[in-house]
């Protein structure tokens, strides 16, 4: 029967006793108002036995006593601390019932939640942080993984230009679990990879021969370090590599036409692939 049926049968019960049905007893919304729980709550306490009202109308409607509110009372204090229903009947009921270790044990998994809560609260300050910043270390700390040609204004002008792209998300979600250590191995594997590059380069590896494309392959996996790259997007950065005052400064830096070279070999490997590296795009 509707729960507002059973607060009017206890509202005509008090128009045929007045004060008198505070003696008798409470109905179900009224107790629900007092104690702050729902009647879904207590009819689900009565009907698993935790919480039964000890009256009923004549019409069949749940009264409650005053000792039936105190046991209530008692239930939503040990629910408030986190101990489930079959708990709180153990220490209701069981006169021989630890409550003082049910409390501590209650405390301890708590304690558990709250520092796991913790744990996950640093990993989201973290993650906002590599959204925002994209490298988390310290300008000192990038000097020392990086060298001393490092920019540290760097990462917060890709922000700048890449902070609404899909990569620059992926870059984020990748730098939020590295530390100085992880950034070092990442920094060794693209010194080796320029220096594999330079001594190709040198040694006259063509543009397109298995030793170039693999070269090419060995690039796109050191660059998924910050976020995939697939042959149409290292097409693109080829052409910035020779293209960008900075990039190809870099490059050069390392060997005189590398920037250039580079470019080749990428585009190379693109067409061996059945990719136009004049008419590739970023995706």
């Amino acid at each position: 029967m509707p729960d507002a049926a059973e607060t009017g049968a206890g509202s005509a019960a008090g128009a045929e006793a007045g004060a008198e049905s505070e003696v008798d007893g409470l109905t179900v919304g009224q107790v629900s108002t007092r104690l702050g729980v729902t009647v879904r709550a207590l009819h689900h306490w009565d009907e698993i036995g935790l919480a039964r009202p000890s009256m009923r109308t004549a019409a069949g409607y749940r009264l409650y006593t005053a000792g039936d509110l105190e046991r209530l009372h008692r239930i939503v204090v040990y629910r408030e601390v986190g101990l489930g229903l079959d708990r709180i009947r153990d220490v209701l009921d069981d006169s021989t019932a630890d409550v003082p270790g049910a409390l501590r044990a209650q405390r301890a998994q708590v304690t558990e939640r709250i520092e796991r809560l913790q744990r996950l609260g640093a990993g989201l300050d973290r993650m906002i942080d590599a959204h925002e910043r994209g490298l988390l270390l310290t300008v000192e700390q990038q000097a020392a993984i990086f060298g001393p040609r490092w920019d540290p204004d760097g990462p917060a002008r890709a922000r700048s230009h890449y902070g609404d792209t899909t990569q620059w998300r992926q870059y984020a979600e990748l730098s939020a679990s590295r530390g100085p250590e992880e950034w070092q191995e990442v920094a060794d594997a693209v010194a080796a990879l320029d220096r594999a590059l330079a001594d190709a380069m040198d040694a006259g590896v063509a543009p397109g021969s298995p030793e170039a494309n693999r070269l090419a392959e060995r690039h796109r996996e050191v660059f998924a370090s910050y976020f995939p790259l697939t042959r149409r997007m290292q097409v693109c950065l080829g052409r910035m590599y020779e293209a960008d005052p900075g990039f190809a400064a870099h490059y050069d830096g390392i060997r005189t036409g590398l920037a250039a070279w580079f470019r080749q070999i990428v585009d190379a490997d693109a067409r061996a692939h059945g990719i136009d590296p004049d008419t590739a795009t970023w995706r």
